[in-house]
């Protein structure tokens, strides 16, 4: 199996390669792909990994087995929409496994890491958007117990998509 640990500066170069892999994997044959392109090329990056790894309020986990990261979340406290309704919410930004870890309880894995995180940051609650169009994932966060709320907006390139908002809470919180 793999080891789940927080992400480090060292992590960067890895990561963003890990990101735009399992990003591409997921979207890239139901969107365009100047709009995959340009995405992609807003968001992946070494340097802006690098920052993200830097910035206070991200807290960003990774899998790694045989020193090859496959799978990682970002986590982040803060500002939640209004369909959120909680004290104190958490978001799971990112949640992603390499396509060769598929179906090895990884992702489980990867969400109880998650949940435990946003517990250790008080968080009351767990929330997130996912792709309407993302069936697999959809199902997933349903089996780990969350509901859908509402929707907003992700710009994918120039491309409006809709995203579903779905929230869980934390008990024992």
């Amino acid at each position: 199996m793999s080891h789940i640990r927080p992400a480090v500066a060292a992590d960067a170069k890895a990561l963003a390669e890990l990101q735009e892999a399992t990003f591409r994997s997921t979207f890239g044959a139901s969107n365009c792909a100047e709009n995959m392109d340009m995405h992609c090329r807003l968001s992946y990056g070494e340097h802006i990994q690098r920052e993200e790894l830097e910035d206070p309020a991200l807290h960003i986990l990774v899998a790694e087995h045989n020193g090859r990261l496959v799978a990682f979340a970002q986590l982040r406290m803060g500002h939640a929409p209004g369909c959120i309704t909680a004290t104190r919410a958490g978001e799971i930004q990112r949640l992603y496994v390499a396509d060769d870890w598929h179906g090895k309880g990884l992702a489980q894995a990867l969400m109880d890491a998650c949940t435990g995180e946003l517990r250790r940051q008080n968080a009351d609650a767990v929330w997130l958007g996912v792709w309407e169009h993302n069936p697999r994932a959809i199902a997933f966060y349903r089996k780990c117990g969350f509901t859908e709320v509402g929707e907003h907006v992700f710009v994918l390139g120039e491309d409006p998509q809709r995203d579903v908002l779905m929230i869980r809470p934390l008990p024992g919180h």
